[in-house]
């Protein structure tokens, strides 16, 4: 044989080797997060780990407002031009176009043996499939945060567990007035926030077969009727039910001392840490209680992952999954971001979170109990796959009723109406 023609052979298979090694560590991952305090930071750090063992694949924290989960990323998504993962908390609004990590992991019990099956199905677009998408990161449950320095500037007690809705705005008006503070209650204009309090007043969201069945729900109307007089009477700020059913966060008003008691959830723990410090005392109270009892809404964020494909992507993807889905990692992420873990195996083993403030301490504590006083239909709306359908509507009608433009008896009727719309609307897809 030419040796000529030997050398621009040998020279061809070493230029394809190389060509194969330089496509094998070009492999890049989008993840697109938001966080609620630094969980973006914290998953960050643990896939520059990843990726200081695994050299071919690099991954790029694209951190985003929650506004953006809710608005961009769906049409991303659909137009071809989404992440290959997510952070997200609407497990099945994008579900058709997740990937399936089963048959690419090494080991998926890893999700099977330490998620609840529930959730984990919630993920799938075809329920009689085995798939895994994703995995929740963060149990969260929805009650009150209070500011116990204003209370004890105002001299007065904070109310025990039992505490109805009524007498506790009797008790905000006290203290907001005592102390000179705008406003005794804010609350996140979010249907889930506002479900809690409902239920609590006794709404009853689902029928029998688990269908949304709000419509002429007295107990829905009696907290609406409830939070209207107290925006109308200045104890609660408007501004946050102006922008319709856009999200608006109320937490600036606790952060900088201009509400007495914020209705929020175990997501805020964090921020609530690096943002208050020192600067005033807070704790979290037992959900009030009315005809329905005393409840939260239970929630949760996801991470998910999406079929590009692309069978690189895809399996760096699921090797990217799989290793942020490890208890160790799960528990690190939990401890140093202060969220309720969902990975059995770390509820398990315990979470020492990442505080000496003995306020997290009890916030976290408190919620734990809340959480195990879940109603069953607090437990199911946030697995229910029309819930973000309740959630728009509910932003937008009761908007409109606090703004003078519905009269209550409307709105429940609204929100019905705008649900079934949805669930026709997604039949016919």
């Amino acid at each position: 044989m030419n040796k000529n023609f030997k050398l621009v052979a040998i020279v061809a298979v070493l230029v394809l080797l190389f060509a194969q090694a330089v496509s094998a560590q070009d492999v890049e991952i989008r993840f697109t997060c938001y966080q609620d305090g630094n969980e973006c930071e914290v998953y960050s750090d643990l896939l520059d780990r990843f990726m200081a063992d695994n050299e071919g694949i690099s991954v790029v924290v694209d951190q985003v407002e929650y506004q953006a989960i809710l608005d961009s990323l769906p049409i991303n998504v659909e137009v071809g031009e989404g992440p290959n993962i997510a952070r997200v908390t609407n497990f099945t609004q994008l579900s058709e176009f997740y990937l399936d990590m089963r048959p690419l992991m090494a080991d998926p019990s890893v999700l099977d043996d330490n998620y609840n099956a529930g959730v984990l199905g919630a993920f799938r677009a075809d329920p009689m499939s085995d798939a895994l998408h994703g995995f929740t990161d963060a149990l969260t449950v929805t009650g009150p945060f209070v500011n116990a320095t204003l209370f004890e500037q105002a001299g007065i007690e904070i109310p025990a567990e039992g505490t109805t809705w009524e007498e506790w705005g009797v008790v905000l008006a006290e203290v907001a007035e005592a102390t000179g503070v705008e406003y005794g209650f804010a609350i996140d204009n979010r249907g889930h926030r506002f479900a809690g309090p409902a239920m609590s007043s006794g709404a009853t969201f689902f029928d029998e077969e688990g269908n949304f069945d709000l419509a002429g729900d007295e107990g829905f109307e009696s907290f609406a009727e409830i939070l209207k007089t107290w925006l109308d009477d200045g104890l609660s700020p408007r501004e946050t039910w102006a922008t319709g059913d856009a999200y608006t966060a109320a937490n600036e008003y606790f952060v900088n001392v201009q509400t007495v008691m914020y209705f929020s959830g175990s997501w805020q723990i964090g921020n609530f840490s690096d943002t208050i410090g020192d600067a005033f005392d807070w704790v979290v109270v037992a959900n009030p209680t009315g005809p329905g009892g005393s409840t939260g809404v239970a929630g949760g964020a996801a991470v998910v992952a999406f079929d590009t494909g692309d069978d690189a992507q895809n399996a760096a993807t699921a090797a990217v999954m799989e290793f942020l889905a490890q208890p160790e990692n799960v528990a690190e992420f939990s401890a140093r971001t202060l969220n309720i873990p969902s990975n059995a195996a770390v509820v398990d083993m315990g979470v020492e979170f990442d505080s000496d403030n003995p306020q997290v301490v009890a916030a976290l504590s408190q919620f734990a109990v809340e959480g195990g006083k879940l109603e069953d239909q607090a437990i199911a709306l946030t697995l229910h796959p029309f819930n973000f359908a309740y959630y728009g509507a509910g932003n937008t009608r009761l908007a409109q009723y606090f703004a003078g433009e519905i009269d209550l008896s409307e709105v429940t009727t609204l929100i019905q109406s705008d649900i079934d719309d949805a669930v026709a609307n997604a039949g016919e897809e």
